[in-house]
């Protein structure tokens, strides 16, 4: 696979570097387009997640949120690309048809050999940015196609397995792909999973599952040909 033709796709700032930091580690000048990396409406309300987070009302949490993440990628050799739509904290979830539109317009432009997705487990924006994205898989504009496990949220029970039989039963035959680097975590992906202090906050907060499962084993299923 040649450097520089990977495009992650990734739901939210952070949700690639959690999931697959090693991966990009090891296919530099990746590009990773954040999805739900939009501006909340002015004068919204300060969310749970985002007081969590340790910002404050007149905070531009976005903005803040997206230097987190050029920090993070940088440290991996990525770049980071941001789109427009909003996360469904802020209000109502955009069309996956106009998601998917998006991105396909941008795989269009950037033309990349390896299209990387996320399962898209349990998180409504997660799931959503999954279904999106599958007409990218149908119109095969990537030599390979990818998935991988969201962080976090693959460690609840029956998630994985569920979402691999959804995919069989649409007619994906998926193997598991040997990540570029088995085991725990790399130094360099613990470095840029630490650039997302907000997010970190959040994860670690009370009632919230903590940041443990971004430094295990990153595991990637593969579209066979």
């Amino acid at each position: 696979m040649m450097s520089g033709d990977v495009l992650v796709v990734s739901p939210h700032c952070d949700d690639a570097v959690f999931s697959c930091g090693d991966f990009l580690v090891a296919h530099p000048r990746a590009s990773v387009v954040t999805i739900f990396a939009g501006r909340p409406q002015s004068g919204s309300a300060l969310t749970d997640w985002d007081a969590a987070a340790g910002f404050m009302p007149c905070d531009d949490v976005i903005a803040a949120r997206r230097t987190e993440d050029r920090s993070a990628l940088t440290l991996l050799g990525a770049r980071p690309l941001w789109l427009e739509f909003r996360e469904a904290q802020y209000g109502s979830s955009p069309d996956a048809g106009e998601i998917g539109r998006t991105v396909a317009a941008l795989v269009g432009k950037l033309r990349p050999r390896t299209l990387v997705l996320p399962l898209g487990l349990f998180h409504s924006d997660h799931d959503l940015a999954h279904r999106a994205t599958i007409p990218l898989v149908d119109r095969a504009i990537a030599r390979t196609i990818l998935w991988y496990e969201d962080a976090i949220y693959r460690r609840l029970p029956g998630l994985v397995g569920t979402r691999l039989r959804q995919l069989s039963v649409a007619g994906f035959a998926l193997r598991r792909a040997t990540p570029a680097r088995a085991g725990a975590a790399s130094a360099r992906k613990r470095w840029a999973v630490r650039c997302y202090g907000s997010q970190l906050r959040a994860l670690q907060s009370t009632g919230r599952p903590g940041v443990d499962d971004a430094f295990r084993e990153e595991t990637l299923w593969r579209l066979a040909n």
